[in-house]
């Protein structure tokens, strides 16, 4: 591929992983007004984003696999387009019920231009050149969510709740189109899964596995562990255990056995889980405690937890160059020191805390969470073969989409212990990033012909470091 290939697949993967996340952070902002103008309820403004996450998390590894299949940078296009579409008809809306519907359109959209995004920079870029590009990619999410709110606050302030949905109309048409028309990569061509038949069986176990879910997580801080959710959560264990067994008998399963039979992958991906687990967690309660303890408000909120995006922002790059110095197994390990001892600093939280004592909190958090996520995320997508990338890709999304679920339940239902206890267990959440860690590739050594290789426990699979 040549190099303006490169960076157009390159800057097409970073704007639209920032699409989706700046998304997500202008909409937190925008639906107090949506409520009073569309005179909805709570549950409805709430299901504006349930409905959303949904369907995004139990669709994210099918649509992998489609790119996989048709190609990742088509599959880019039609989710993109149809992310912007959906986007530019819930500004339209006339009433909540519009929102509801046309934000799970969303999500299905997103689904399919999420795990794109990573299957792109899997073809452009060879497996020991992809840390630096998803280091971009992760300091770009970093600065899309600090933004956020800042960029959702002067939107409603001055346009309306409306406005925050048509601000990724154009770009998203934009990158749409540049990704109709500008002709595939050679290696997305070659990478492509042969043209076996799609396991919609198995995608639709997947999907109510994962619906259930996150239907049933999503619920509990609103509504604490109901009989209801008992039953979501069976559900969901039913559906996995149907799943499981299909796919050991279907021919050609949803999950190859190449992405989820890498130690190294599986390693990452339950490292992705609990660092987002630990660090949405630890932001769920660290926003109780400043305002409802501390007193402060939203804004002074977002600017004393300001360094933990900074961090984030300016570490996934250096996290990126010791990947490659390093290895994937200290790299990832300094990150869940560095996470744990976010959340443990965090939690001596309280009257007297000091603003340089809670911002180097959140400082630890956002690097350790950095670090965590381009070490993580590079182990998975280089691990997989080319054929499997999307799958690899939609993984690694659905891990991102879970963990976030799984923090603030665990957050809700332990904060009547006290802030304090529900930190310091989020701590030992974060902690388990270092035992998950150490399936990951160990430090790279000089081999005999002066390059540098990487050791693993996958036997024969002595591959290039990241």
């Amino acid at each position: 591929m040549s190099a303006p290939q490169r960076r157009l697949t390159l800057a097409n993967s970073v704007l639209g992983a920032v699409i989706v996340a700046l998304d997500g952070t202008v909409l937190t902002i925008a639906q107090p007004s949506l409520r009073r103008d569309l005179d909805a309820s709570l549950t409805e403004v709430q299901w504006t984003s349930t409905g959303y996450l949904i369907a995004v998390a139990g669709l994210l590894v099918f649509a992998g696999r489609l790119g996989d299949r048709f190609g990742h940078q088509r599959v880019f296009a039609w989710g993109v387009l149809g992310f912007g579409a959906a986007s530019a008809g819930i500004g339209f809306a006339p009433g909540v019920g519009w929102v509801i519907g046309l934000r799970v359109v969303q999500g299905v959209f997103g689904a399919l231009l999420q795990p794109a995004t990573l299957g792109m920079l899997r073809s452009a870029f060879p497996p020991d050149r992809l840390g630096m590009p998803i280091a971009l990619r992760t300091s770009a999410i970093g600065l899309a969510v600090a933004a956020g709110p800042l960029v959702g606050g002067v939107l409603v302030a001055q346009l309306g709740w409306r406005a925050v949905f048509f601000l990724n109309v154009v770009p998203a048409l934009v990158m749409g189109l540049l990704a109709l028309t500008v002709r595939a990569p050679e290696a997305e061509k070659e990478g492509r899964a042969p043209g076996n038949r799609l396991d919609l069986p198995g995608a639709a176990l997947l999907a109510v596995t994962l619906a259930a879910l996150v239907h049933t997580l999503v619920g509990v801080p609103e509504h604490g562990w109901t009989a209801a959710g008992v039953l979501g959560l069976l559900v969901a264990l039913g559906a996995a255990g149907v799943l499981v067994r299909h796919e050991r008998r279907t021919p050609d399963p949803l999950l190859p056995p190449a992405v989820l039979g890498s130690a190294s992958a599986g390693a990452a991906l339950g490292v992705l889980v609990v660092a987002s687990a630990a660090m949405l967690g630890a932001l769920f309660v660290c926003s109780f405690v400043l305002q409802d303890v501390l007193g402060m408000d939203p804004l002074r909120t977002s600017l004393v937890a300001l360094p933990g995006g900074v961090a984030m922002v300016l570490g996934a790059p250096l996290s990126a160059v010791l990947l490659r110095r390093w290895g994937a197994r200290p790299t990832a390990l300094t990150g869940s020191v560095l996470l744990t001892a976010g959340v443990l600093a965090l939690s001596r939280l309280g009257p007297g805390s000091s603003a340089v004592g809670i911002g180097g909190g959140f400082l630890l958090l956002g690097a350790g969470f950095g670090a965590l996520m381009v070490t993580a995320t590079a182990v998975v997508v280089r691990q997989a073969p080319a054929e499997s990338a999307g799958v690899a890709g939609g993984l690694q999304q659905t891990a991102l989409n879970i963990g976030p679920v799984l923090g603030v339940a665990a957050a809700t239902t332990l904060v009547p212990l006290g802030t304090g206890p529900a930190l310091l267990v989020l701590a030992c959440v974060a902690a388990l990033g270092a035992p998950l860690a150490l399936p990951m590739p160990r430090p790279a050594r000089p081999a005999r012909d002066g390059t540098r290789t990487v050791r693993n426990h996958e036997g024969k699979n002595d591959e290039r470091e990241p």
